[in-house]
């Protein structure tokens, strides 16, 4: 099964892909967590992102295909993947249906002001990327990861004025999708303004009964 997750930046795709990948056994593919990683790591493609990255630009398509297709291609993969981060454009959602059969597509829809104070909270651990959000899901001790111990910090581009940058690029680049996979009949919509600890919140109840749908059809 093939699930594309998408949302503007902070809607909160990472944090539930963590809590649906063991429930589903597919691995979550976050195109922003490999292009970080691969400039970490200073690969080839890690050297050319780096500066539009750091820009907060969109990474050539071509840079972003090569590592997509690079990890598509372990094992871990091989029946499916929660993925995020990918495309962000129409010409990216047609080179992506060349690349895989998408089977459903989940929408996560935030508010703005909703995104602003979630992203500038968000904390995320170094050693394993566990996400926490100091207002909505803070870490048991300040600073350090709930599940490894590790040390939790703030990403460049969960400082405000870039957040707003984000959300702007997002808001004419990426929303065309919505329209493109609603034609095609695989779009479900999402609220998520709730944080997840809030009694009132049932965003992953509401992916399961989706994806458990999907999976039926699939099989």
């Amino acid at each position: 099964m093939k699930v594309l997750l998408i949302g503007a930046p902070g809607a909160g795709k990472g944090t539930y892909a963590s809590r649906l990948k063991d429930r589903y056994n597919l691995p979550h593919i976050s195109i922003g967590d490999l292009l970080r990683n691969a400039i970490k790591n200073q690969t080839e493609e890690g050297i050319n992102a780096k500066a539009f990255v750091d820009k907060g630009e969109f990474v050539p398509d071509e840079i972003v295909i090569n590592l997509l297709k690079e990890r598509l291609a372990k094992d871990d993969a091989k029946n499916g993947m929660f993925l995020d981060g990918f495309p962000r454009t129409i010409e990216q959602a047609e080179m992506l249906d060349k690349l895989i059969g998408v089977n459903a597509v989940i929408n996560f829809n935030v508010q703005e002001q909703t995104i602003l104070n979630r992203l500038s909270s968000r904390r995320i651990c170094k050693d394993c990327g566990e996400i926490f959000n100091l207002i909505g899901i803070p870490p048991k001790q300040e600073g350090i990861c709930d599940k490894c111990e590790g040390e939790l910090y703030q990403r460049e581009d969960d400082k405000e004025e870039i957040i707003k940058d984000r959300l702007k690029t997002y808001n004419e680049k990426t929303q065309p999708l919505i329209e493109f996979y609603d034609n095609k009949g695989i779009l479900h919509i999402i609220s998520c303004d709730l944080n997840l600890n809030d009694p009132n919140c049932n965003i992953i109840e509401e992916c399961c009964e989706i994806l458990d749908k999907v999976s039926e059809k699939k099989d």
